[in-house]
């Protein structure tokens, strides 16, 4: 089995085209999703974080824009909840790959912003990387909502810049186009991926 490293930031469109490969067939493993379960009423990761950030949980139940603004700031909590939540992460991409072996799955996509800066691109084949242009990058952002944009400005500041991932990609897909633009990208991918194996 080969693995298939996706990243890129905030806004650049990589859920987008995770969907399209899972659409095109390709199992993902969505590390952001991943965490939203670890996350949720009675969540593994619920309580560590309560006693991390106690002003962000009320009872059992975790309020991420409260979270958000309190760890954006201040890299202390933000370096406890990534010790809180990549050891889980990690663990649940252990069992998706396991699980892929055992299927016999050919490529698994591994969709996880933080690839390159964790080093799990070690783990990788093949390392693809969602960019798009700044300015478009912030529009997106700007209309996700639930975000102000000096938190957002600062959730992009944080993140490896654009021009530093695509020199570790193998593929750059460029997101930046009409959504069948990119659309057109992924299935070339995807065949070339395919081809492979025959």
């Amino acid at each position: 089995m080969r693995v298939l490293g996706l990243t890129g930031g905030i806004g650049m469109g990589k859920t987008t085209v995770a969907a399209m490969m899972r659409a095109r067939g390709l199992p993902v493993f969505d590390a952001d999703r991943t965490v939203h379960e670890l996350q949720k009423p009675g969540g593994r990761a619920v309580a560590a974080i309560a006693a991390l950030v106690p002003q962000a949980v009320q009872g059992e139940t975790i309020d991420r824009p409260a979270l958000r603004a309190a760890v954006i700031g201040n890299p202390a909590l933000m370096r406890g909840l990534e010790q809180i939540l990549h050891p889980m992460v990690r663990q649940a991409r252990a069992r998706f790959l396991a699980a892929c072996r055992r299927r016999g799955v050919r490529w698994a996509v591994l969709d996880i912003p933080l690839l390159i800066e964790t080093g799990a691109d070690r783990l990788c084949d093949l390392v693809v990387v969602v960019s798009a242009p700044r300015r478009v990058q912030r529009q997106r952002v700007a209309r996700r909502g639930g975000m102000s944009a000096v938190q957002a400005d600062r959730i992009i500041a944080r993140q490896m810049p654009d021009r530093r991932k695509r020199v570790h990609a193998d593929v750059v897909i460029d997101t930046g186009c009409a959504l069948m633009c990119t659309r057109r990208q992924v299935q070339a991918l995807v065949r070339n991926l395919q081809r492979d194996f025959r």
